[in-house]
């Protein structure tokens, strides 16, 4: 045998061939697991309804809009002054929050429109809202005055985009 030659028992010649088969055996796991991983990422259409844009110009202080979110009511009220400074106390309200927390501007109210007792929507009325189902009553900050509801309604992720527009939900970007 020449010296050129090396030998198959080499020890060297063994630990590359298992590292480089190692590697080739990684590489195929995560080729082969990219596309049971990827399958758990939400499709095209829940993303499209994972949040909506809300144009606010042509709501006067004292309207209300609602809108479609993720197939759940939600309440715009660009409140008036006389309506933010009588939700400035929390008093005779069963799950006490104080407006602020509320609320990312004191102009703008934006909650879930679902009572929190039995899933109901609740009528607009002139101080809030009233669930007609089992009598559950909403202050003009979504708080619960009374009523069998257990807490206040409920408030989505939402951002102001401009003075105008309204992101409900989160953004895609």
């Amino acid at each position: 045998m020449t010296d050129d030659v090396k030998n198959p028992d080499d020890p060297e010649r063994r630990d590359f061939l298992n590292t480089v088969t190692g590697v080739v055996a990684g590489v195929g796991v995560c080729a082969a697991a990219w596309p049971f991983i990827s399958s758990m990422n939400p499709s095209r259409d829940v993303l499209s309804q994972s949040s909506t844009e809300v144009n606010l110009k042509d709501l006067k202080p004292g309207e209300g809009k609602t809108v479609a979110w993720q197939g759940k009511p939600v309440f715009i009220l660009h409140r008036t002054d006389q309506q933010i400074e009588n939700m400035s106390s929390s008093q005779g309200v069963k799950d006490p929050e104080a407006d602020a927390e509320r609320v990312l501007k004191p102009d703008w109210l934006v909650v879930i429109g679902i009572c929190t007792h039995l899933g109901c929507v609740p009528n607009r009325v002139k101080d809030g809202w009233f669930c007609p189902c089992h009598g559950s009553a909403y202050d003009n900050s979504g708080r619960i005055l009374h009523g069998p509801a257990p807490r206040n309604l409920d408030l989505p992720p939402y951002e102001f985009l401009t003075d105008s527009t309204l992101l409900i939900g989160r953004s895609s970007t």
